[in-house]
């Protein structure tokens, strides 16, 4: 079998997985869900006023974005990792021609899949349920595609060192909620100290919202990064991350457990 046959293989048993588990596909598609009526119809966002959700509707879309794009990748790949080395899975996968890195791959597109899939909800229900001004660009998706890989990477390495299929949930959730609220997705850079921002900067997910916004906010109005669009050299520092993080992520699946 060619590559792209191992990969198509491994992704529509990845797919069949996936749908079987109908709690993993409600909290999937659930989470966002509420995530966004309870902080966009709910509580709504205050332009005039201070404190959190002082920003425009369409300020908050990359970090409701966000939730899928990154507690998705590492709850299911840390899980999925961990619950193929716990039934000694990589020591059978060994055995066949199917790489570790096109393993990852095949897992990482069924999220791709599935994150796009609930990316287009969250995008209908913030204009439904919120009246966002979206600026759709066709940025939007390598920006959901580059963030899945970067996540998935992610989830793969704590999959790999975490010692059960809890403890990668756990990783996941103590790693993702931080990332989630601290990369310039629900709190603005100058709601935050400024001895912190150079931590914002270190986090992958800094990149995805700042880029996401710089092509859904009609009214932002990003600074150039070295003379370059910053919806353009987001993407560019996210996709090297991403590489990086992918290839450090097949790196550390185990052959044999």
């Amino acid at each position: 079998m060619s590559v792209a046959s191992r990969v198509r293989a491994e992704t529509g048993a990845g797919w069949r997985s996936f749908i079987r588990r109908r709690t993993a596909v409600f909290f999937t598609f659930f989470f966002p869900v509420i995530l966004i009526v309870i902080f966009g119809a709910l509580v709504r966002t205050d332009p005039a006023g201070g404190g959190l959700f002082a920003e425009p509707p369409v300020y908050y879309v990359p970090g409701y974005l966000a939730v899928v794009v990154l507690f998705t990748p590492l709850s299911r790949m840390g899980s999925e990792v961990a619950r193929h080395r716990e039934g000694n899975r990589f020591e059978k996968l060994a055995t066949t021609p199917l790489t570790r890195a096109e393993w990852l791959l095949a897992q990482t597109v069924v999220n791709a899949v599935i994150i796009g899939l609930a990316s287009l909800l969250i995008l209908g229900l913030v204009i439904v349920l919120t009246g966002a001004e979206i600026a759709f660009s066709p940025l939007l998706v390598p920006y959901i595609l580059v963030g899945v890989v970067c996540f998935c990477g992610v989830g793969a390495i704590l999959g790999s060192y975490t010692d059960s299929q809890d403890g990668a949930v756990a990783a996941s959730n103590g790693i993702g909620l931080p990332l989630l609220f601290l990369s310039e997705t629900f709190i603005t850079l100058e709601q935050l100290p400024g001895w912190f921002e150079p931590l914002v900067n270190l986090s992958p997910l800094t990149y995805f919202t700042r880029g996401v916004r710089a092509v859904t906010d009609p009214g932002a109005n990003p600074a150039t990064i070295a003379g370059v669009d910053p919806a353009l050299a987001n993407l560019a520092i996210l996709a090297v991350l991403a590489g990086i993080i992918f290839a450090l992520g097949a790196r550390s699946i185990p052959q044999t457990d």
